[in-house]
């Protein structure tokens, strides 16, 4: 799944599939930070980033913990995600 196959879910008119659009957007860009950072450690990114490692390990962490207070609340609110 990609950013772009979200958009149907952002549009609905029901909060569940707009709760779930928001977790598959965060839990893509987690998958692409982490992904990004594996490849700035290893020295394998085609560019510098402007940011240091400290810099978007810290993003990283706190949209995994929002993506755990997600994954949380979607099971309280019986959103099967």
């Amino acid at each position: 799944m990609e950013l772009f196959d979200t958009i149907e879910l952002m549009k609905a008119p029901d909060y569940k599939s707009r709760f779930k659009a928001e977790y598959y957007q965060l839990d893509i860009r987690c998958r692409k930070l982490s992904d990004m950072l594996t490849k700035y450690r290893n020295g394998t990114l085609p560019f510098t980033p402007t940011c240091s490692i400290e810099v978007l390990s810290a993003q990283l962490k706190c949209m995994e913990q929002y993506r755990s207070i997600l994954q949380e609340r979607a099971e309280i609110e019986h959103v099967n995600l």
